[in-house]
């Protein structure tokens, strides 16, 4: 459905490559410029889009120390939170008639599974050390770990495809569930689709910042396997 699809961005290049990353660009642009004019005049009382970030920064920290601890989940949010907020303004942008959300493309979010993938291991082989961050790949048993290791890589290996493939599945089908809507009732504003739409997006961003802690919380926490 992809040709039927107008965006702005195809006026310039057609090509669905290229409006993707005209829109991730400018919804990084926008994301940029939105937290910069939040930050211009910082207020003690706080008003407007300062109020609103912080209250949004600070809902996030709550959510996140639970899965991670409030040290660990400030120490990460410039990860996660920056995340959060890309995919929130790629997921908005998407609602908007003649805009493309980069995140319904698979390339796009395949990235952001990989960033966090490869992040969370690093992460964790740094706080546990190299020898103790692979053994917990082989769980508390050690006559199982012939059995337990290949599970927890594959495991691994599939928080790729889940990340992604959550992501870019939902906004893909919110897009299609648009253009239908669109297609049946041009003539008028579908409010409650549009409302749909915006939780939607939202959730999404909540759920993708989530992950990003529990595979943190899980690669730096792991307790010592002394049993190797």
């Amino acid at each position: 459905m992809e040709h039927r699809l107008f965006t702005f961005a195809s006026l310039i290049n057609p090509d669905h490559d290229f409006i993707i990353g005209f829109y991730t660009i400018l919804c990084a642009l926008l994301a940029i410029i939105m937290g910069k004019i939040a930050t211009s005049k910082m207020q003690v009382i706080p008003s407007g889009i300062q109020n609103f970030y912080e209250t949004m920064i600070e809902g996030m920290l709550f959510l996140a120390k639970d899965v991670i601890g409030e040290k660990l989940a400030r120490k990460y949010f410039p990860l996660a939170g920056t995340i959060a907020i890309l995919v929130f303004f790629c997921n908005m942008i998407g609602i908007i008639p003649g805009f493309e959300a980069p995140t319904s493309s698979w390339s796009f979010t395949l990235v952001l599974a990989l960033i966090v993938f490869f992040y969370y291991h690093y992460e964790g082989i740094k706080a546990q050390g190299l020898f103790h961050y692979i053994a917990h790949f082989m769980g508390p048993v050690k006559w199982l770990s012939p059995l337990m290791f290949p599970i927890e890589i594959i495991s691994h290996f599939s928080r790729i495809i889940s990340l992604s493939f959550r992501l870019f599945g939902n906004i893909k089908g919110d897009d299609m569930f648009l253009l239908v809507m669109l297609m049946l009732v041009p003539w008028i504003v579908p409010i409650a689709p549009f409302t749909i739409l915006l939780f939607m997006g939202i959730l999404q961003a909540f759920v993708f910042m989530i992950l990003t802690y529990v595979y943190l919380a899980g690669a730096v926490l792991v307790k010592d396997q002394d049993q190797f």
